[in-house]
């Protein structure tokens, strides 16, 4: 039986907001079955719960972010990604600001988090949601699309007109049942333009942005001095967002995602295009091994490889 995972033990970090700047302590505690992902506003009296939900989603630029009345939560992608990506169905997670810590700009320090506390099966049955037919969402030139898949694949292709993002990779696609999240994609970081600052920060974004949490490009290359961490590091963070947006549904995904040009907006349509259509998915469990599907099956050895 695929069975749902929660963490062993409580742990904490603090950082600071990508774009508040402002600094933060983040926990993550263990959940019971079904719970699902929490955010908890722990600063508000009295503290607020912010369930991962498509419909929740407030803030798509340049972040996705949670919102209940009045308190939100920015910047959650990178956190549900790795969630996602070592198979944590049931989590609690306490925040005492309006975001989430940016860390290195990648997801690999929650992934560090996640492993430190441990991960424990509980025995529950993993619940899946399983796309059964196409579902497509587009804007100008802009697309994604979900397809039914027995595993999990995110192909994605960008289109930045750089120079330093045209020399690396600007397509990739990440099969679950061969790549390892972790080795493969937790570690890419996101990035910007020197140029953009200026207007980011009169908007109130990018206020804790720094060579040190984000891959930063002049009009002509690279200005990180340690370089890229993958050969297509960039086209690789986008992958990064979207396994997180898309675990906002609240289920692990099996299904074939493709994108060109999309981002935090696009993701989370697609999320709201699929649910409406209710024709378009189910709600399966493996509970027999046997009726497993073997890409199914590897998807969560290879999580924690």
């Amino acid at each position: 039986m695929l069975k749902q995972r929660t963490l062993k033990s409580a742990i904490s970090t603090t950082g600071v907001g990508l774009h508040s700047g402002n600094k933060v302590t983040l926990s993550l505690r263990p959940a019971p079955p079904d719970t699902g992902v929490v955010f908890h506003r722990v600063d508000l009296d009295p503290p607020v719960d912010l369930p991962a939900d498509p419909y929740a989603v407030c803030d798509t630029r340049m972040c996705s972010g949670l919102q209940k009345g009045t308190a939100k939560v920015n910047t959650v992608e990178h956190l549900m990604s790795a969630l996602a990506g070592l198979g944590v169905d049931n989590v609690h997670i306490d925040v005492d600001a309006a975001e989430i810590p940016i860390l290195d700009g990648s997801a690999g320090p929650f992934v560090f988090l996640i492993q430190s506390a441990g991960i424990e099966e509980q025995n529950t049955p993993k619940r899946f949601m399983r796309v059964i037919k196409p579902v497509e969402y587009r804007e100008g030139d802009k697309w994604v699309r979900l397809e039914p898949y027995d595993g999990y694949r995110l192909s994605f292709s960008i289109l930045f007109n750089h120079p330093a993002i045209d020399r690396t990779g600007t397509s990739v696609t990440v099969d679950f049942a061969e790549h390892a999240y972790t080795r493969e994609v937790a570690r890419a970081r996101t990035f910007g333009f020197m140029q953009d600052v200026e207007f980011m920060r009169a908007n109130g974004l990018g206020l804790g942005g720094s060579l040190d949490n984000a891959i930063v490009m002049d009009e002509y290359r690279v200005l990180n001095a340690d370089g890229l961490r993958y050969a297509d590091e960039f086209v690789k963070h986008k992958v990064l967002d979207a396994i997180g947006d898309l675990y906002l549904v609240g289920h692990p995904l099996l299904a074939a995602y493709s994108a060109y040009k999309s981002g935090h907006a696009l993701n989370n349509q697609i999320l709201r295009v699929l649910l409406e259509d209710r024709s378009a998915w189910e709600i399966v469990t493996f509970e027999e091994d046997a009726r497993t599907p073997p890409a199914v099956a590897h998807l969560f050895d290879l999580a924690l490889a």
